[in-house]
This record gives C-alpha cells, structure tokens and sequence, in this order.
C-alpha cells in the first residue's frame, strides 16, 4: 500500500509518499508561502526538485504536488490511482478522538467543533481533508491527531485546578500535542532497552515547538503542552508557562486586549523574545559563543526548563529507565543536552560527553557503560506513525 500523508498547516503544506509496510519513501517535500508567491522542494532518490509556482490556495498545491509525484522531472508513481489512502496529520481531537480514526462527514464535523482548541491548526487540516476528497474522491483519508497518544493520562495529570464545571462545560484540561512523536520515539526507547513492559522513559522533543512527556509501559502519563500549544517549555517563539498575575499585569501596563496579549505569547516570545536575535536556536547559539548576553539567557533558559520538566517526571515515573531526545533541536544540539542532563547524576542518568559529541544520525545512547539509566538520541519519525495508522484502520475497515 501507498500512503500519501499530509500535514496542512496556515501558508504551509508538507508531504510524503511512504510504503507502510517496508518504511519505502517515494518522495517527500513541503510547499511554502501559500497564498503569497509560492515554492514547492520536491525530495525523491536522494534528488532535490525546486518550483516556484502560483499558489493561491492550498487547493493548487495539492494538485501541484500530484501533478510532480505523477509527471515531469520528479516523478516517483504512474498515476494518482497508485496512492491507496490518504492520512491527515490533525492537530487537536480533544476528547472525541481516542484514537486514529477513518474520515467521514461526522468526523469532519467533530473537527470544526474543536476548532476553538486549535484556531491555527485545525482549519488548515480540515482544509487538506477536504481537498483531498474532492481530488481523490474513491480514496480512504485517515485523521491521525497530536493529541490521541496522551488520552491515557490520568485525570490527576490532565486537570487544571480550575472550578470543576469549565471541565464539564467546556473541556477545559490539558490534551498535549506531538503525540505521534512521543509515541514513536518512546516505543523505539522501549526496543533499545530490549524490554517492554515495566518501561519508565521521558521523551524530549525539541523544536521551533517542544515538549516532555513521561510514558510508563507505552502509555502517555503526563506531558508538558496543555489546553493549546503555549503551555509548557520556552519555544522557538511561545512563552511556555507563564503566571496569569504576569499576564495580567502586561495587559494592564501596554492597554492589551487578550487577542494581543495570546499573540504576543504565541510568536513573540521565547527564544526570539529573550534573545532579540532568532526563533532559530542554532542562530542563538551562534550569538552566544560570541559574547551575546541575551542570546546566554535565552540558552540557559531552554535548557533550564528542559531539567525541570525532566526532574518532575523521574518523580512522576518513580525512577527513569530512559531519557530520550528528539526533534530538530534534541537530535542535533550536543550543548543542549549536556547542560539538561549536568547534575542528574542522582537521578541515574550520566552522560558520556565524547560520545554526545559524536554527529550521527541514527538512534544511539550517549550515556556512559556504568550510567542506570540510559540517555538516548532518536530521530523521530511522526510521518511513518501517521502512514501505519492509515494503513491499520484502511485495513481494519476493508475486513
């Protein structure tokens, strides 16, 4: 089987083409700038294709998109009736969405009734589902959500301490989100540690967007992203946790309305809003080595809050077999998981500096022969998550 899987975002539109079965990518890529002026990359057999093109809408990029994967320079299948289903990766499910589900009008309907959880997410996914359906109407689409991996957390975990009835009234609690990375990366943890059960592991994904979450024997116990995205560690431009008597305080100062204010949390903050340099850690990591004391902070910061995080679930977890870094900036940021992981020694996990320092690509542990526990780095891999659900419940339905 072939899975196309599409991830839609606002200006944005990423892809890939992969075999479930054999892991086989045909091509992968992303169209950017959508509504503006409009740039297709194009990655198949170790190839890279660039187009500029008009894309209005997200409408002429799926179609640009199939027109390259079918025809031309780029082309990897015959046709579009080679591609046997479709997955969505969709932001938020809240609470009607415990698992991977197969896309009909009802479950469309169900994700514009959470549009309020993810007004920049949600419409963007909707918005691809429904293109692909009027493109490729005999094809199954699959909606595969952040959020489905953390519904195993207890109530203790996921509720705010806020008066009982905004949970009943309106779902009120954490959800957590990169779930399918979470789930990715904790279950190719549990193989490195060659055991599955009585497993206690802490997924850090780290990125323009990061999170932590602590999963005990496969199952999500407690993440770090709440209600929306915002919640949780510094980010590339999201403020992570802030005090609401702070939040407050910045309205009431600048003459805010809470429109402003979430804006200013979302994509004003963080690494760019401490640093004054880039939502780019490398970019800030660059100025730092040269002298840039804001860029120190915002360094110390992230990491900072990292160990937090960590330290809260080795309680949570009772122990930690596990550590596990990922994302853009987990996987390739040495400095960053040497100051996280400096003066966890009591926690047992120590790691070897010379083999941090290593630069791999693949799955690998980097703490030392006598650390308890084990440190890992694994590349994440969220598309092949979204194409094995695709393929499971195309399957499940087809019997």
């Amino acid at each position: 089987m072939l899975v196309f899987i599409l991830n839609a975002g606002s200006s944005s539109l990423k892809y890939q083409l992969m075999n479930p079965v054999t892991k086989e990518v045909l091509a992968s890529g992303i169209c950017e700038r959508i509504g503006i002026d409009g740039i297709l990359r194009h990655e198949f057999e170790d190839r890279e294709l660039k187009l500029d093109a008009n894309l209005p809408t997200h409408k002429e990029a799926i179609e640009l998109v199939l027109r390259t994967l079918t025809s031309g320079e780029g082309k990897v299948i015959d046709s579009i009736d080679d591609i046997q289903a479709i997955g969505h990766r969709v932001a938020h499910g809240g609470e009607a969405f415990k698992k991977s589900t197969l896309v009909d009008d009802s479950v469309i309907e169900k994700i514009e009734e959470l549009i309020p959880l993810a007004p920049l997410h949600n419409p963007a996914n909707i918005m691809g589902i429904k293109i692909c359906q009027e493109l490729m109407p005999d094809k199954p689409n699959v909606a595969v959500f952040d959020t489905v991996f953390h519904q195993t957390m207890p109530d203790y975990a996921y509720m705010y301490a806020l008066p009982y009835d905004q949970y009943k009234k309106y779902k009120i609690r954490k959800y957590g989100f990169h779930g399918t990375s979470h789930y990715y990366v904790s279950n190719e943890a549990r193989s490195m540690l060659d055991k599955k059960r009585n497993t206690r592991i802490i997924v850090c994904h780290l990125g323009n967007g990061s999170s932590v979450t602590a999963v005990l024997n496969g199952k999500s116990i407690d993440t770090s992203m709440g209600l929306t995205p915002v919640q949780g560690l510094m980010m590339g431009t999201r403020a992570g946790d802030v005090g609401v008597g702070a939040i407050r305080y910045m309205m009431k100062q600048e003459g805010l309305d809470i429109d402003q204010v979430t804006n200013i949390m979302n994509k004003k903050s963080g690494i760019l809003g401490i640093s004054g340099k880039s939502s780019d850690l490398r970019e800030v990591l660059e100025g730092m080595q040269q002298g840039d004391e804001r860029c120190r902070l915002a360094v110390d910061m992230v990491a900072y809050n990292i160990k937090k995080y960590v330290g809260s679930y080795v309680a949570a977890l009772d122990g930690v077999d596990a550590l596990c870094f990922t994302g853009g900036i987990g996987e390739n940021s040495a400095l960053i998981r040497e100051i996280v992981c400096t003066g966890l020694d009591g926690m047992g996990l120590v790691l070897d500096p010379i083999k941090n320092n290593k630069k791999k690509h693949n799955a690998r542990d980097i703490a030392t022969n006598s650390s308890a526990a084990r440190i890992f780095v694994i590349p994440t891999n969220e598309e092949y998550v979204i194409a094995h659900d695709t393929y499971d419940v195309v399957r499940e339905f087809a019997d």
